[in-house]
Protein backbone atom coordinates (compact mmCIF):
# COMPACT_ATOMS: atom_id res chain seq x y z
CA UNK A 1 0.00 0.00 0.00
CA UNK A 2 1.10 3.80 -0.75
CA UNK A 3 0.09 6.67 1.38
CA UNK A 4 -3.36 4.70 1.69
CA UNK A 5 -3.56 3.54 -1.76
CA UNK A 6 -3.65 -0.21 -3.00
CA UNK A 7 -1.30 -0.22 -6.15
CA UNK A 8 -1.50 -3.43 -8.24
CA UNK A 9 1.56 -3.57 -11.23
CA UNK A 10 0.95 -5.03 -14.28
CA UNK A 11 3.86 -7.00 -15.79
CA UNK A 12 3.63 -8.11 -19.80
CA UNK A 13 6.07 -10.05 -20.80
CA UNK A 14 6.99 -11.67 -24.33
CA UNK A 15 10.07 -14.19 -24.79
CA UNK A 16 11.54 -11.86 -21.91
CA UNK A 17 13.17 -14.62 -20.20
CA UNK A 18 16.64 -12.84 -19.48
CA UNK A 19 14.86 -9.47 -17.85
CA UNK A 20 11.51 -11.09 -16.07
CA UNK A 21 12.89 -12.16 -13.18
CA UNK A 22 14.99 -9.08 -12.18
CA UNK A 23 12.01 -7.09 -12.77
CA UNK A 24 9.50 -9.22 -10.15
CA UNK A 25 11.97 -9.27 -7.61
CA UNK A 26 12.89 -5.49 -7.58
CA UNK A 27 9.27 -4.23 -7.79
CA UNK A 28 9.06 -1.97 -4.55
CA UNK A 29 7.77 -3.45 -1.43
CA UNK A 30 4.20 -0.88 -1.37
CA UNK A 31 3.19 -3.06 -4.46
CA UNK A 32 0.15 -4.84 -3.30
CA UNK A 33 -0.27 -7.34 -6.14
CA UNK A 34 1.96 -8.22 -9.46
CA UNK A 35 0.23 -9.37 -12.24
CA UNK A 36 2.46 -10.82 -14.65
CA UNK A 37 1.11 -11.84 -18.20
CA UNK A 38 3.05 -14.18 -20.47
CA UNK A 39 1.85 -13.73 -23.39
CA UNK A 40 2.50 -17.17 -25.26
CA UNK A 41 6.23 -16.82 -25.11
CA UNK A 42 8.07 -19.39 -26.85
CA UNK A 43 11.37 -19.43 -24.54
CA UNK A 44 12.04 -19.85 -20.53
CA UNK A 45 10.05 -16.74 -19.52
CA UNK A 46 7.27 -19.00 -18.18
CA UNK A 47 9.20 -21.07 -15.93
CA UNK A 48 11.41 -17.74 -14.71
CA UNK A 49 7.60 -16.31 -13.83
CA UNK A 50 7.08 -19.01 -11.86
CA UNK A 51 10.12 -19.24 -10.34
CA UNK A 52 10.37 -15.77 -9.12
CA UNK A 53 6.70 -15.36 -8.11
CA UNK A 54 7.26 -18.30 -5.99
CA UNK A 55 10.11 -16.84 -4.23
CA UNK A 56 8.51 -13.32 -3.83
CA UNK A 57 5.29 -15.03 -2.12
CA UNK A 58 7.13 -17.02 0.69
CA UNK A 59 8.39 -14.26 1.02
CA UNK A 60 5.35 -12.38 1.54
CA UNK A 61 3.86 -14.99 3.80
CA UNK A 62 6.83 -14.57 5.90
CA UNK A 63 6.43 -11.62 6.58
CA UNK A 64 2.54 -11.00 6.95
CA UNK A 65 2.80 -7.07 8.52
CA UNK A 66 2.73 -4.17 5.80
CA UNK A 67 4.56 -0.98 6.61
CA UNK A 68 1.79 1.15 6.03
CA UNK A 69 -1.11 -1.41 8.17
CA UNK A 70 -3.15 -1.77 4.82
CA UNK A 71 -4.81 -4.36 3.32
CA UNK A 72 -2.60 -7.69 3.21
CA UNK A 73 -2.32 -9.94 0.37
CA UNK A 74 -0.90 -13.70 0.84
CA UNK A 75 0.28 -13.78 -2.68
CA UNK A 76 2.09 -10.45 -4.10
CA UNK A 77 2.32 -12.04 -7.76
CA UNK A 78 -0.21 -13.69 -9.75
CA UNK A 79 1.16 -15.64 -13.03
CA UNK A 80 -0.93 -15.72 -15.54
CA UNK A 81 -0.37 -17.61 -19.36
CA UNK A 82 -1.93 -16.83 -22.57
CA UNK A 83 -2.33 -19.62 -24.32
CA UNK A 84 -2.52 -17.73 -27.78
CA UNK A 85 -0.31 -14.39 -28.41
CA UNK A 86 -3.01 -11.39 -27.85
CA UNK A 87 -0.13 -8.67 -28.30
CA UNK A 88 1.17 -6.04 -25.50
CA UNK A 89 -1.87 -4.40 -25.45
CA UNK A 90 -4.01 -8.18 -24.82
CA UNK A 91 -1.80 -8.49 -22.04
CA UNK A 92 -2.01 -5.57 -20.26
CA UNK A 93 -5.78 -5.52 -20.85
CA UNK A 94 -5.88 -8.74 -19.03
CA UNK A 95 -4.04 -7.50 -15.72
CA UNK A 96 -6.38 -4.60 -15.86
CA UNK A 97 -8.85 -6.37 -15.67
CA UNK A 98 -7.29 -8.80 -12.54
CA UNK A 99 -6.48 -5.88 -11.47
CA UNK A 100 -10.36 -4.51 -11.09
CA UNK A 101 -11.28 -7.60 -9.72
CA UNK A 102 -9.40 -7.46 -6.85
CA UNK A 103 -10.20 -3.21 -6.85
CA UNK A 104 -6.61 -2.08 -7.29
CA UNK A 105 -6.92 1.66 -6.19
CA UNK A 106 -4.07 2.61 -8.58
CA UNK A 107 -2.91 -0.51 -11.12
CA UNK A 108 0.53 0.47 -12.74
CA UNK A 109 2.02 -1.30 -16.09
CA UNK A 110 5.93 -2.40 -16.62
CA UNK A 111 7.53 -4.04 -19.19
CA UNK A 112 9.43 -7.03 -18.64
CA UNK A 113 12.19 -6.25 -20.57
CA UNK A 114 13.90 -4.31 -17.48
CA UNK A 115 14.03 -0.59 -19.15
CA UNK A 116 11.47 0.72 -16.64
CA UNK A 117 13.32 1.73 -13.55
CA UNK A 118 11.15 0.13 -10.46
CA UNK A 119 12.85 3.20 -8.12
CA UNK A 120 10.15 5.27 -10.73
CA UNK A 121 7.61 3.73 -9.85
CA UNK A 122 6.21 6.21 -6.92
CA UNK A 123 6.65 9.12 -9.14
CA UNK A 124 4.66 7.31 -11.72
CA UNK A 125 2.23 7.05 -9.42
CA UNK A 126 2.27 9.98 -7.45
CA UNK A 127 0.16 12.56 -9.61
CA UNK A 128 -2.82 9.87 -9.39
CA UNK A 129 -2.56 9.15 -5.64
CA UNK A 130 -2.35 13.28 -4.96
CA UNK A 131 -5.53 13.44 -6.93
CA UNK A 132 -3.97 15.30 -9.67
CA UNK A 133 -4.33 13.31 -12.88
CA UNK A 134 -6.72 10.24 -13.95
CA UNK A 135 -3.69 8.58 -15.54
CA UNK A 136 -0.34 8.83 -15.41
CA UNK A 137 2.94 8.04 -17.82
CA UNK A 138 6.41 8.30 -18.40
CA UNK A 139 8.34 10.50 -20.95
CA UNK A 140 11.68 10.27 -22.07
CA UNK A 141 11.39 13.49 -24.08
CA UNK A 142 11.18 15.91 -20.97
CA UNK A 143 14.10 14.30 -19.29
CA UNK A 144 17.26 16.59 -19.30
CA UNK A 145 19.77 12.99 -20.14
CA UNK A 146 18.43 12.16 -23.07
CA UNK A 147 22.00 10.47 -24.13
CA UNK A 148 20.80 7.20 -24.30
CA UNK A 149 18.35 7.74 -26.85
CA UNK A 150 19.68 7.42 -30.38
CA UNK A 151 19.02 10.31 -32.92
CA UNK A 152 16.90 7.93 -34.88
CA UNK A 153 14.50 6.75 -32.37
CA UNK A 154 14.30 10.66 -30.55
CA UNK A 155 13.15 11.92 -34.33
CA UNK A 156 10.80 8.79 -34.79
CA UNK A 157 9.51 9.20 -31.05
CA UNK A 158 9.13 13.35 -31.43
CA UNK A 159 6.74 13.05 -35.21
CA UNK A 160 4.46 10.23 -33.42
CA UNK A 161 4.40 12.54 -30.45
CA UNK A 162 2.95 15.21 -32.79
CA UNK A 163 1.01 12.73 -34.59
CA UNK A 164 -0.50 11.50 -31.15
CA UNK A 165 -0.97 15.00 -29.99
CA UNK A 166 -3.49 15.43 -32.67
CA UNK A 167 -5.33 12.41 -32.27
CA UNK A 168 -5.61 12.54 -28.42
CA UNK A 169 -6.45 15.87 -27.59
CA UNK A 170 -3.49 15.67 -25.16
CA UNK A 171 -1.27 18.76 -26.19
CA UNK A 172 0.88 18.83 -23.63
CA UNK A 173 1.21 14.99 -23.21
CA UNK A 174 4.85 13.69 -24.91
CA UNK A 175 6.63 10.15 -25.70
CA UNK A 176 3.12 8.10 -26.08
CA UNK A 177 4.66 5.42 -26.44
CA UNK A 178 6.11 5.09 -23.07
CA UNK A 179 4.70 2.10 -21.49
CA UNK A 180 5.53 2.88 -17.87
CA UNK A 181 2.30 4.15 -16.63
CA UNK A 182 -0.80 4.34 -14.29
CA UNK A 183 -4.32 4.52 -13.89
CA UNK A 184 -6.55 5.29 -10.78
CA UNK A 185 -9.28 2.57 -10.49
CA UNK A 186 -12.29 4.83 -11.65
CA UNK A 187 -10.64 5.66 -14.65
CA UNK A 188 -10.52 1.60 -15.15
CA UNK A 189 -14.01 1.18 -14.69
CA UNK A 190 -15.11 3.97 -17.56
CA UNK A 191 -12.86 3.08 -20.01
CA UNK A 192 -14.05 -0.15 -22.23
CA UNK A 193 -11.08 -2.02 -21.55
CA UNK A 194 -12.23 -5.39 -24.12
CA UNK A 195 -12.96 -2.27 -26.73
CA UNK A 196 -9.26 -1.47 -26.23
CA UNK A 197 -6.27 -2.17 -29.03
CA UNK A 198 -4.19 -5.23 -28.58
CA UNK A 199 -1.41 -4.73 -30.47
CA UNK A 200 1.57 -2.15 -29.84
CA UNK A 201 -1.20 0.56 -30.45
CA UNK A 202 -2.58 0.13 -27.54
CA UNK A 203 -0.93 3.48 -26.08
CA UNK A 204 -2.14 5.50 -28.61
CA UNK A 205 -5.71 4.12 -28.42
CA UNK A 206 -5.80 4.24 -24.30
CA UNK A 207 -4.57 8.32 -24.59
CA UNK A 208 -8.40 8.86 -27.07
CA UNK A 209 -10.31 6.73 -25.01
CA UNK A 210 -9.58 8.74 -21.55
CA UNK A 211 -9.35 11.78 -23.74
CA UNK A 212 -13.42 10.85 -24.86
CA UNK A 213 -14.07 10.78 -21.00
CA UNK A 214 -12.44 14.33 -20.48
CA UNK A 215 -9.64 12.04 -17.68
CA UNK A 216 -6.65 14.05 -16.98
CA UNK A 217 -3.22 13.01 -17.79
CA UNK A 218 0.28 13.35 -16.25
CA UNK A 219 3.84 13.46 -17.73
CA UNK A 220 6.09 12.00 -16.02
CA UNK A 221 9.90 12.51 -17.07
CA UNK A 222 12.33 10.29 -16.71
CA UNK A 223 15.78 8.81 -18.24
CA UNK A 224 15.73 6.78 -21.17
CA UNK A 225 17.31 3.07 -20.89
CA UNK A 226 18.06 0.66 -23.47
CA UNK A 227 20.50 -2.54 -23.07
CA UNK A 228 20.59 -6.22 -24.63
CA UNK A 229 16.63 -6.29 -25.32
CA UNK A 230 15.02 -6.88 -29.02
CA UNK A 231 12.14 -4.93 -30.02
CA UNK A 232 9.05 -7.14 -31.17
CA UNK A 233 7.83 -3.88 -33.26
CA UNK A 234 7.94 -4.45 -37.40
CA UNK A 235 7.89 -1.29 -38.47
CA UNK A 236 6.71 -2.59 -41.90
CA UNK A 237 3.07 -3.44 -40.54
CA UNK A 238 3.32 -1.24 -37.83
CA UNK A 239 3.63 1.90 -39.35
CA UNK A 240 0.40 1.88 -41.23
CA UNK A 241 -1.79 -0.22 -38.80
CA UNK A 242 -0.65 2.84 -36.13
CA UNK A 243 -1.34 5.53 -39.10
CA UNK A 244 -4.57 4.10 -39.96
CA UNK A 245 -5.25 3.96 -35.98
CA UNK A 246 -4.98 7.35 -34.85
CA UNK A 247 -6.68 8.29 -38.14
CA UNK A 248 -9.69 6.47 -36.74
CA UNK A 249 -9.55 7.48 -32.74
CA UNK A 250 -9.24 11.14 -34.15
CA UNK A 251 -12.51 11.09 -35.85
CA UNK A 252 -13.62 9.15 -33.21
CA UNK A 253 -12.75 11.49 -30.58
CA UNK A 254 -14.17 14.71 -32.31
CA UNK A 255 -17.45 13.11 -33.30
CA UNK A 256 -17.87 11.85 -29.17
CA UNK A 257 -16.85 14.70 -27.92
CA UNK A 258 -18.36 17.60 -30.00
CA UNK A 259 -21.14 16.42 -31.91
CA UNK A 260 -22.31 13.24 -29.69
CA UNK A 261 -21.80 14.88 -26.26
CA UNK A 262 -21.30 18.58 -26.57
CA UNK A 263 -21.06 20.76 -29.64
CA UNK A 264 -18.10 23.16 -30.69
CA UNK A 265 -17.39 24.49 -33.86
CA UNK A 266 -13.91 22.86 -34.20
CA UNK A 267 -15.46 20.20 -35.71
CA UNK A 268 -16.53 22.08 -38.96
CA UNK A 269 -12.98 24.00 -38.74
CA UNK A 270 -11.56 20.53 -38.83
CA UNK A 271 -13.76 19.43 -41.77
CA UNK A 272 -13.51 22.15 -44.09
CA UNK A 273 -9.75 22.05 -43.27
CA UNK A 274 -9.31 18.91 -44.28
CA UNK A 275 -11.53 18.83 -47.28
CA UNK A 276 -10.33 22.12 -48.71
CA UNK A 277 -6.27 20.94 -48.20
CA UNK A 278 -6.81 17.70 -49.57
CA UNK A 279 -8.97 19.73 -52.83
CA UNK A 280 -6.66 21.84 -53.32
CA UNK A 281 -3.59 19.49 -53.48
CA UNK A 282 -5.84 17.18 -55.66
CA UNK A 283 -6.75 20.16 -57.94
CA UNK A 284 -3.14 21.74 -58.16
CA UNK A 285 -1.64 18.08 -59.21
CA UNK A 286 -4.55 17.26 -61.83
CA UNK A 287 -5.62 20.48 -63.10
CA UNK A 288 -2.64 21.63 -64.85
CA UNK A 289 -2.39 17.93 -66.72
CA UNK A 290 -5.30 18.01 -68.01
CA UNK A 291 -5.46 21.89 -69.13
CA UNK A 292 -2.35 21.84 -70.73
CA UNK A 293 -2.20 25.03 -72.87
CA UNK A 294 -4.95 26.13 -71.93
CA UNK A 295 -5.50 29.84 -70.64
CA UNK A 296 -7.57 28.54 -67.84
CA UNK A 297 -4.84 26.33 -65.99
CA UNK A 298 -3.62 29.78 -64.51
CA UNK A 299 -7.05 30.36 -62.97
CA UNK A 300 -7.66 26.56 -62.07
CA UNK A 301 -4.02 26.55 -60.35
CA UNK A 302 -4.74 30.07 -58.36
CA UNK A 303 -7.99 28.10 -56.91
CA UNK A 304 -6.27 25.34 -55.91
CA UNK A 305 -3.84 27.30 -54.13
CA UNK A 306 -6.62 29.37 -52.20
CA UNK A 307 -8.10 26.21 -51.39
CA UNK A 308 -5.26 25.30 -49.76
CA UNK A 309 -4.09 28.51 -47.67
CA UNK A 310 -7.74 28.40 -46.52
CA UNK A 311 -7.93 24.48 -45.50
CA UNK A 312 -4.23 25.17 -43.63
CA UNK A 313 -5.99 28.08 -41.53
CA UNK A 314 -8.86 26.10 -40.59
CA UNK A 315 -6.93 23.24 -39.70
CA UNK A 316 -4.49 26.05 -37.31
CA UNK A 317 -7.62 27.51 -36.01
CA UNK A 318 -9.23 23.97 -35.65
CA UNK A 319 -6.13 22.97 -33.51
CA UNK A 320 -6.09 26.48 -31.51
CA UNK A 321 -9.45 26.09 -29.95
CA UNK A 322 -8.63 22.08 -29.76
CA UNK A 323 -5.95 22.97 -27.56
CA UNK A 324 -7.58 25.40 -25.57
CA UNK A 325 -10.15 22.87 -25.07
CA UNK A 326 -8.31 20.32 -23.74
CA UNK A 327 -5.83 22.67 -21.65
CA UNK A 328 -6.98 21.50 -18.08
CA UNK A 329 -6.72 18.00 -19.18
CA UNK A 330 -3.21 17.65 -19.27
CA UNK A 331 -0.71 17.40 -16.26
CA UNK A 332 2.79 17.99 -16.63
CA UNK A 333 5.13 16.66 -13.68
CA UNK A 334 9.08 18.24 -13.24
CA UNK A 335 11.80 15.80 -13.61
CA UNK A 336 13.93 16.60 -9.75
CA UNK A 337 14.74 13.16 -7.81
CA UNK A 338 14.99 10.59 -10.42
CA UNK A 339 17.11 8.11 -9.26
CA UNK A 340 20.50 7.52 -11.24
CA UNK A 341 20.87 4.02 -11.66
CA UNK A 342 18.14 1.99 -13.16
CA UNK A 343 17.54 -1.48 -12.16
CA UNK A 344 18.27 -3.55 -14.67
CA UNK A 345 20.58 -6.87 -15.02
CA UNK A 346 22.21 -8.20 -18.05
CA UNK A 347 21.92 -12.02 -19.48
CA UNK A 348 25.48 -12.83 -18.36
CA UNK A 349 24.65 -11.17 -14.63
CA UNK A 350 22.32 -13.78 -13.77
Amino acid sequence: MYKGKTVGVVVPAHNEEAFVGRVIETLPGFVDRVYVVDDCSTDGTWEEIQRYAERANEARTEDATLADGGLYFDRVVEPIRHETNQGRGGAVKTGYRRALAERMDVTAVMDADGQMNPDMLSRIIDPIVAGDADYAKGTRLLHRDRREMSGWRFFGNSLLTYLTKISSGYWKMSDPQNGYTAISREALQRIDIDGLYDDYGFLNDVLSTLNVHRLRVADVAHPAVYGDEQSGIRYSSFVPKLSALLARNFVRRLVMRYVVRDFHPLVLLYFFGVVGTLAGLAGGVVAPLALVGSGSAFLRGSISLLLVIVGGISLAVAMTYDLQTNEELGVREHEAGEPEEPARQSEAEQ
